[in-house]
């Protein structure tokens, strides 16, 4: 449940989404856009084109009696189509060059904008579900960026000024108690289906960090053993550090005269006091264990997040700790303002009233808690979103600093494999005991 985008707003933003999409490999060679298969990225081609399939579909072939009419390509579905295509099948597929890609993606806009003209209300949110699926997959294309140590692409605005940060440190402490957790049925935003609906859950007690891990504070972890120590890990979590023999996070490496990380195709030096990204949910366990801590339940992140925000049936106050309205510079690292997690101390503008930074923004956030339903959820329209992945997935919170500011919320739920690290995700720890 984000906040309301007009019809006037949509086809502002779906031009904004636009030229991010664009702009993720219009800086590439065509050659570079033939990639080797990954089982954590798309073809570039195949994302491009199937982000275009996924607005045509929706705003412009769906149909009041369930069935889809005519693509502009007659061979779409065949191409584009991800609940059909095998993922490994993506990259033996006939696809149409950069040129014809573009083509495609430029007929369906023109008569995406022209529908939104004349659609009725009641349409709108398909509208809004187009958006929405592009704006997760321009995240996903930097992404695609960062594994294949590509550049990205150079800024239209210089950097900003480096944000101002706190001297807050240690936990927010919580009474816990009931609240109704996901998202209200009198909202007038645009609701995922795993949002729905609100519930009562219980909290109990808890300490939790103001701040996320930083990178020194998982270096700490990795030059005591921790990769090593068996005790840090559960079965799953050690399973996976032996089969990739994993001693280290994906894109840190160890030098002459200390360690590096990697951001997209450059490597720098580890910077200590930056927020840690691009890890597990099994290294963020391990490290846990190894501190004595654990990773707080979806739950509990929720929890925090709106506590002391004004909550109520009849608006949304407590989408984010700065209320109803997108987020200043100041208060978030969304939006890719500055191209990379920030000092886990920064932005103390945008910190809840009780205290934690950075809850929305930077890195995702992971969860103890797997991905699963609501009580008595029922899919959307778009099925395939959110019940094929219950089960097998592990819930983050929370957003990164190339997450778009109109998607993501306090009540927004994202789920990967635990085992991912292209992510651009990190964790928050709570105490072990609420004293």
């Amino acid at each position: 449940m984000g906040l309301p985008i007009s019809r006037t707003g949509i086809g502002k933003a779906l031009a904004d989404a636009r030229e991010r999409t664009l702009a993720a490999y219009r800086h590439l060679p065509d050659e570079r856009l033939s990639v080797p298969f990954l089982s954590v990225i798309n073809p570039p081609l195949w994302e491009l084109g199937h982000i275009a399939w996924f607005e045509e579909r929706w705003c412009l072939r769906r149909r009041a009696d369930g069935h889809w009419g005519p693509s502009l390509r007659q061979d779409a579905d065949a191409l584009y189509d991800s609940a059909a295509i095998p993922h490994a099948a993506r990259w033996s597929l006939p696809l149409p060059d950069r040129c014809g890609t573009l083509e495609y993606m430029a007929a369906v806009r023109d008569a995406t904008l022209k529908a939104l003209e004349h659609c009725d209300e009641a349409a709108l949110d398909f509208f809004r579900l187009a958006l929405f699926h592009e704006d997760m997959h321009d995240e996903a294309l930097w992404m695609t960026l960062q594994t294949l140590a590509y550049p990205v692409p150079l800024r239209q605005a210089p950097p900003l000024d480096a944000p101002p940060c706190s001297t807050w440190s240690g936990d927010a402490v919580f009474d816990g108690g009931e609240f109704l957790m996901g998202a209200s049925r009198d909202s007038a935003a645009f609701v995922f289906d795993n949002e729905r609906w609100r519930h009562p859950v219980r909290i109990e007690p808890f300490r939790m960090a103001r701040r996320c891990v930083s990178n020194g504070e998982f270096l700490a972890f990795v030059e005591d053993g921790g990769y090593q120590r068996r005790s840090c890990w559960d079965e799953a979590g050690w399973t996976w550090r032996s089969e990739n023999a994993a001693e280290h996070p994906l894109y840190w490496r160890r030098v002459a005269d200390g360690w590096q990380q990697r951001r997209f195709d450059r490597w720098t030096p580890l910077a200590g006091q930056q927020t840690l990204v691009c890890v597990s949910a099994y290294e963020a366990d391990a490290w846990c264990r190894w501190a004595g801590r654990r990773l707080p339940s979806e739950g509990e992140w929720e929890f925090a997040c709106r506590a002391d925000l004004p909550q109520g049936a009849d608006h949304d106050d407590d989408h984010a700790p700065w209320g109803s309205r997108p987020p200043r510079h100041t208060e978030a690292n969304l939006d890719d303002h500055w191209g990379a997690p920030l000092d886990v101390a920064a932005l103390p503008d945008g910190a809840t009233p009780a205290g934690l930074l950075q809850m929305l923004g930077n890195v995702w956030e992971w969860t103890a808690t797997a991905f699963a339903p609501y009580p008595g959820f029922v899919a959307g329209p778009y099925m395939e979103y959110s019940a094929p992945w219950f089960h097998s997935h592990r819930v983050l919170r929370g957003g990164s600093f190339a997450t778009r500011s109109r998607l993501v919320h306090s009540r927004w739920r994202n789920f990967y494999q635990p085992d991912r690290r292209d992510a651009f995700a990190g964790f928050r720890s709570c105490a072990l005991s609420a004293a």
